[in-house]
């Protein structure tokens, strides 16, 4: 058994998240984390709300409410949606609360002490109509290096290099369109350069990783420069020293304290299951192995500043030092990102909307119709486009045409001709065939999910359900009413090949295997789900507003990675089908709601 940290990027808690965020940091991370329970490993999985920067303040303004109760409300909305979607986290939870809040201050205070964090006069970025800082991410202009034309403040997306706002030329707020007045402030910044030697070390041990990861990764530190992690905010974490902490016009910048989430997140879920020190399971134990899911807008944030965060807490970057109270801390054992999902043929954008919000999703459609149309189809190594024409064909033909026909089919026969799970003859070559491809599949499809790609895992098991569509074609058991001994070991041979491909689709769309292992005559959880509670901050001095729902739940008694044969007599009842057919008109219903 391994102990394996599933940590997901933190939708940002200004709105409700769209499809395109799920499919670069939830779903792909989720078939990860079931699938490494599933052989036995300790899996937790953390995430949360990221709560803090102007981002939030500008929402709040729109809405007439204060920051707290904004980014309550979308806490709230964004854990109820990723609970509908079955997102198995072990904790997700919110930075606005204390005991995140004590976590980045003591990370703070290490990096301080053992020399990493410097103070220094810089250009700030405000906005003339308001007086508020903008963050970098929220300029955008053109680079002076290579002369992009939607560079952002803190870095250009296409050629990679780190950015501060006032490098760009003609630079805009994405907000409103105006040109920032940049005034001289007293900030704390982020020692990068002294990291350039252990992080390009560090890297060099990383296998496996994609490609556009380590290149683009590589590339940023042929010109690291200090990265500020102060802002003039009266929204966010408190700078834990004299002088500062007491201040109402300075805090902590938002990407500063969100990474320190993984930890704080751990942490907060150790104190919640009553062993306040679980978490350096996963966090100082050498063994121990640590996967980062995100979009390829949040590579730098966990491939460059978070370890080289980690590395000044553990006292090793060029200026030495010792590790503070956490101890010694794990750096990331790999950083899976993806790229982006657009929506017919255009980028996602709230603003314009040009969005399907995860919540209008899943009130028409199930959550394991979109959940196989991320993991088929998803932005996993290059770009992709939904359209609703592809996914109502993935849909259509594959999920109800392919996998639920198959399942209906098979069970609807035994039920039938046996009203049970049949007792099987001596096999024939061609079900001996069926029975070791379905065997075999565990580990093609097993070996795929642990390399994170997805695409081809599914695309895997769906090949498994097309060799089983076609043992029954060929057998026809139908035609076997004169033979019901042939025809009780066929059904059961396929009744197997099902029971075993629920267990390989567990990963990808557990609510339909869930329904799947009921058909078989099973009892109980099989594919265990996500619950909301509500809880109270454990610690004070933190910004939550009375309590607030986590998403969480009891995973420890899921199904082994492996074939387990039926019991012959099991009852079996006639089916109901596992997926919906959808009608063709959706396509342009769903085109016109896009619209209008």
């Amino acid at each position: 058994m391994t102990h394996v940290l599933t940590a997901l990027a933190w939708p940002y808690a200004n709105g409700p998240r769209h499809i395109g965020h799920v499919a670069g940091f939830g779903v792909p991370a989720d078939v990860f984390a079931r699938y490494m329970r599933m052989r036995g490993h300790d899996v937790l999985m953390v995430s949360g709300t990221d709560e803090h920067g102007t981002p939030i303040l500008v929402q709040a303004d729109s809405e007439g409410l204060k920051p707290a109760e904004a980014a309550a409300k979308y806490n709230r909305i964004i854990v109820e949606d990723l609970d509908a979607l079955g997102l198995s986290y072990d904790l997700f939870t919110r930075t606005t609360t204390g005991n995140h809040y004590k976590t980045v201050q003591e990370l703070f205070s290490t990096l301080y002490g053992n020399g990493y964090i410097l103070q220094k006069k810089t250009l700030g970025a405000i906005s003339p109509s308001t007086g508020r800082t903008l963050p970098d991410r929220y300029i955008e202009g053109t680079c002076p290096h290579c002369g992009f034309d939607s560079a952002r403040g803190d870095q250009c997306d296409n050629c990679g290099r780190q950015l501060d706002p006032i490098d760009l030329i003609d630079p805009k707020s994405r907000i409103n369109g105006e040109t920032p007045k940049f005034v001289e402030e007293d900030h704390f910044f982020l020692d990068l350069p002294a990291f350039a030697d252990a992080l390009n070390a560090w890297l060099d041990t990383r296998t496996g990783w994609r490609t556009n990861v380590v290149r683009f990764t590589k590339n940023l530190l042929d010109d690291l420069q200090p990265r500020p992690i102060s802002r003039d905010l009266d929204w966010g974490v408190p700078i834990p020293l004299d002088g500062w902490v007491e201040r109402k016009d300075k805090r902590l910048y938002v990407w500063f304290d969100a990474v320190i989430g993984y930890l704080s997140a751990t942490i907060e879920w150790a104190r919640r299951s009553g062993d306040p020190e679980a978490w350096k399971k996963w966090w100082q134990d050498p063994e121990a192995v640590s996967y980062y899911f995100m979009g390829k807008d949040n590579i730098v944030f966990h491939s460059e500043i978070w370890p080289a965060m980690l590395l000044g807490a553990n006292g090793e970057g060029s200026g030495g030092g010792e590790p503070g109270a956490l101890g010694k801390l794990n750096l990331p054992t790999e950083v899976v990102s993806s790229e982006f999902l657009t929506m017919e043929g255009k980028q996602f954008s709230s603003s314009r909307r040009v969005v399907i919000y995860v919540r209008d999703f899943l009130e028409r459609y199930s959550p394991d119709a979109l959940r196989y149309y991320i993991c088929a189809a998803g932005p996993e190594n290059q770009d992709s486009d939904f359209t609703w024409a592809e996914f109502l064909r993935r849909n259509n033909d594959e999920l109800v045409a392919g996998w639920g026909n198959l399942v209906n089919r098979s069970v609807a026969m035994a039920a039938k001709n046996f009203g049970a799970v049949p007792e099987p003859g001596e096999l024939e070559e061609i079900d001996r065939e069926l029975l070791a491809a379905t065997a075999a599949s565990f580990d093609a499809v097993g070996d795929l999910i642990g390399q994170n790609k997805v695409r081809a895992a599914i695309g895997e098991a769906m090949k498994t359900v097309a060799a089983a569509n076609k043992y029954l074609a060929d057998t026809a058991p139908w035609k076997m009413k004169e033979d019901p001994k042939r025809q009780g070991t066929v059904l059961y041979t396929v009744l197997q090949a099902v029971s075993d491909l629920k267990t390989q689709m567990s990963p990808f769309l557990p609510h339909s295997s869930q329904k799947v292992h009921e058909l078989l005559g099973g009892t109980g959880v099989f594919a265990p789900m996500p619950r909301i509670e509500e809880v109270a901050d454990l610690d004070e001095g933190g910004a939550t507003d009375g309590p607030y729902p986590v998403l969480t739940g009891d995973y420890a008694d899921v199904p082994k990675w492996e074939s387990v044969p039926l019991a012959p007599g099991t009852p079996l009842d006639k089916p109901v089908p596992v997926f919906a057919k959808l009608d063709p008109s959706i396509v342009d219903e769903e085109i016109e709601r896009l619209n209008s």
